[in-house]
Order: C-alpha cells, then structure tokens, then sequence
C-alpha cells in the first residue's frame, strides 16, 4: 500500500517561526523537497501580511519555486485569499476552518457557520478554474479554549465540507492533543470523500497517531519536514510530526512513500542551517537505519 504524504513545512512548518525567510529561501526549501520524491507540497500561504508576516510574499515563493514534479498547493482563508491564489500556477487549494467557534474566531475572525459558507464559495471556485480543493478541519481532536471536542460535531462539519464538494476532507490535530482510539475513531467515519489526517507531536504522540490513522486506513497524512511548526494562533502548539519520522517508520512497516529518506535527511539538515537551530524531528539528526 502507497500512503501519499503531503508536505506543509514550506507553510504550516515556517508560519510559526520567529524569524521570517525570504522568499527565496522558502521557494528553494519547495525545490529540496520536490527532489526528495515528496509529490505534494503546500507551498505558501495567502492570508494577511500583518497577520502571519512569516508568510509575506506567497505569489514570489510560487514564482520562484518554478516547475516541480510535486502538485504544489497553497492554503486560504477565504475569497480574498483565492483570488491572489487564483492569480498564481498553483493546481491545489487548501481551505480550513475550525471546529469550535473560540478557535475559529481567533483564525479566521469569522463564526463557524460564516466560515463553513466561505469554503463552499471557495471550492466552487477552485473547481471552475480546474484546481482540486482540500478542506482541513482544525482542533478536530481538542481546543486550547475549549477543551474537548465533540467528535459528533467534527464528522457532522466534515459530512457538509463533502457535500459542499471538498475533494479531501482532512482531521487536524492541531494542538497535539490526540490518541491513536480518538484518530481512529475520526478514520472510521464514511463521508463520502477521501480522508486525510494532520497531526502535531507536541506531546509526543504524532508518530503514533499517524500509523493509527495507517492501520485504519487512512492513505494521506500532513507532515513537515524536521518537525517544524506550530500554530501561531494556538498557545504553545509546537511542531507538526516529522516527514522524516513518518517516512521512516511507514517504510520499514514495508508500506511505500515514495520518499528518498536519505535526500530527505539532507533537506532537514540544510535547513537547520538556515534557520540556525536544531529542529524537533528525531530521525534527520539519528539517520536512518544503519547502513553496513
């Protein structure tokens, strides 16, 4: 079995980084990783300069990035994110809302119910240009002002996000919270589109709830390389789980990524160089298995 990675470090992985990269660091981070065999990459972000600085500058990435063999992507917020998305060579838009209102208010300043109505538009539209659209549901596995969240509640937005015509439906965790019972249960839940899941390893639980989400099926995981993120809108959220860590441990379950781990351990590496700080991932500075 293939299990299709979809890597966000160029976006969800710098968001929350002190330090804003130019863009032409960040489109060369796209380029490395299109090298590694990793055939999706979310590549920018079109949100406010003055809200996420750290993603200032998206159409240059995109431009600079050039042709790939990966299907780049970029997340928005809403129309006015589509528009400047619209305007670029990007084949995929990434549209995501969250489950609780607190959260939602914070990220997007809109309700839920406004937010659910604006990727209805937003889907419509990437589908009339020919993009293939993916909807994330954030803090679907727990809140940090509200607490727990009603799976009930995660799989009812998730039935409309399909019904609006989502081609991918993904279950963020989006402060590290989740359990491989609580993954699982989200996996099992039948849509009527494909099921992708995205988690953080801020308590060190991302490795294993991605081969949760493995075991019950799931054929699609975010992940960033090095570990890298957070969630600027999510006190102390920290890393996503590590591409590396995922690769690694998919492989010698003898499933497939399609990943050259070794290239991928070397991007990890320049990158850590860049930014001038050792990252969270445990594989790019352990190595992969020995070699005799």
């Amino acid at each position: 079995m293939k299990i299709e990675l979809c890597e966000v470090g160029p976006r969800d992985g710098l968001q929350n980084e002190a330090e804003t990269l130019p863009s032409a660091a960040r489109a060369e981070l796209v380029r490395r990783l299109d090298a590694t065999g990793l055939r999706r990459i979310e590549a920018a972000s079109f949100v406010r300069d003055d809200r996420v600085p750290q993603m200032a500058g998206a159409e240059a990435v995109v431009a600079a990035a050039g042709d790939t063999a990966a299907t780049l992507s970029g997340l928005v917020l809403n129309e006015q994110g589509y528009e400047r998305l619209a305007a670029t060579t990007l084949k995929e838009v990434h549209v995501t809302f969250a489950a609780t209102e607190s959260f939602n208010r914070r990220n997007a300043n809109r309700s839920v119910e406004e937010s659910v109505e604006a990727v209805g538009a937003i889907v419509a539209l990437a589908h009339a240009d020919g993009r293939r659209a993916t909807v994330t549901i954030s803090t679907a596995f727990g809140c940090p002002f509200e607490g727990e969240v009603d799976p009930g509640k995660v799989v009812e937005l998730a039935l409309r996000a399909a019904a609006l015509g989502a081609d991918e439906v993904v279950f963020a965790d989006t402060i590290g919270v989740a359990a491989p019972a609580q993954v699982q249960r989200l996996a099992a839940a039948s849509i009527g589109s494909p099921i992708g899941m995205h988690f953080h390893d801020t308590r060190h639980t991302g490795v294993a709830n991605a081969y949760a989400a493995v075991a019950a099926g799931v054929t699609s995981l975010d992940t960033s390389v090095g570990g890298l993120g957070g969630c600027p809108f999510a006190p102390r959220a920290t890393g996503n789980v590590a591409t590396e860590d995922v690769v690694y441990l998919l492989e010698r379950e003898g499933l497939t990524t399609g990943v050259d781990l070794d290239a991928l351990i070397g991007v990890a590496a320049w990158l850590e160089q860049t930014l001038g700080r050792p990252l969270p991932g445990g594989v790019y500075r352990a190595g992969g298995f020995p070699k005799l």
